[in-house]
């Protein structure tokens, strides 16, 4: 699918102006804790970023990963759902406003954005920031408790991204029952850990429970066939690392993999994808090997090989999150699929 480059082009441009005149260690220093806080475990019953320099460190250090890890999970949804786009949007615990951006880089035009969050920091610099799309000039910036006595106005689509792990168990319940009272399609994305993937699981169910189908990642709205607590669903986008990033990290690479579970679900008419690429395509000499989540809830291992002609290009250049096959029942794949 294409969608508009320019949304992501800005954004590094405006995050490369957020650390003008913030000094390097301060910026580091409120890194380093906020990735502690990050990594932990432990749900909070205050903001995590509680000044600018927190801020201005955490969205120049984690925004691009934010937006990165929604985006892939958005254009999957778009993919299951094609010819539909949002005419509204909520994002719920929101901060500086990735998840907004990722939606305006997969779905053109201008819609009604709302961003909730209790940080007042946060969403004073990502209004700032905002001034910079178009599709988010108007967007409305409200601070809100996320938890038990969260409302949410009925709109299209919400977003609700790397903000769970910040709850506890019953306000995580809360803040998914109120999105799926409130819109007809849901969007959450949790770290690619063993225990985001958990949230993300019991979001689902939730959803399900609701009334909703899974879009993606999922091929069907059926119980996950991963048995808890041996493996975890999650995925990979890529990302390209600022000069805070390597300072905080010591690293020289130019990029980091951004590792993310997530669901989509939706109450609109969607045609998941056959199946999906849940593991990294492993290429060997003459064939390429498939981890792959099917229709009929199970995990497989798909062999494809050079005899599937076309099919066998198309698993050479799959990635990690695809959809699979490619071109299912458009009569492209050049043979049976593929053998186990």
């Amino acid at each position: 699918m294409n969608v508009p480059a320019a949304p992501a082009e800005t954004l590094r441009s405006a995050l490369a102006a957020l650390l003008d005149g913030l000094p390097a260690r301060q910026a580091s220093g409120a890194v380093e804790r906020l990735i502690a806080n990050y990594r932990g475990a432990t749900p909070t019953d205050a903001p995590i970023l509680r000044d600018r320099a927190d801020v201005a460190a955490y969205a120049a250090y984690r925004m691009p990963a934010t937006f990165e890890a929604v985006r892939a999970a958005l254009e999957a949804f778009a993919d299951a759902v094609p010819g539909w786009a949002p005419g509204s949007h909520v994002d719920v615990g929101g901060g500086t406003g990735a998840a907004t951006w990722a939606v305006s880089a997969t779905w053109d035009g201008v819609r009604p954005v709302t961003v909730l969050d209790w940080a007042e920091p946060a969403l004073a610099l990502g209004r700032e920031i905002a001034a910079a799309n178009p599709a988010l000039r108007d967007a409305r910036w409200q601070r809100s408790r996320i938890g038990a006595a969260l409302t949410i106005e009925s709109t299209d689509l919400v977003t609700v991204s790397y903000v769970l792990g910040e709850l506890t168990e019953a306000d995580r319940a809360s803040v998914v029952d109120a999105a799926a009272a409130a819109a007809g399609s849901v969007v959450i994305i949790e770290p690619g850990t063993p225990d985001g993937y958990a949230r993300v699981l019991a979001a689902r169910d939730r959803l399900i429970a609701a009334g909703f189908g899974v879009a993606a990642p999922c091929p069907h709205s059926a119980a996950c066939p991963i048995v808890p607590g041996t493996d975890w669903c999650h995925f990979s986008a890529r990302v390209s690392r600022s000069s805070l990033h390597r300072q905080v990290k010591g690293g020289s690479l130019p990029y980091e993999d951004e590792k993310f579970s997530y669901v989509a679900a939706t109450r609109l008419p969607v045609t998941p994808a056959p199946a999906r690429v849940v593991r990294r395509p492993q290429i060997r000499k003459g064939q390429v090997l498939l981890d792959l989540c099917e229709a009929d809830e199970q995990l497989r291992r798909t062999t494809v090989t050079k005899r599937h002609g076309g099919l066998y290009r198309a698993a050479r250049d799959a990635d990690w999150g695809d959809a699979w096959p490619p071109y299912a029942g458009d009569g492209r794949d050049g043979g049976d699929g593929a053998t186990d």
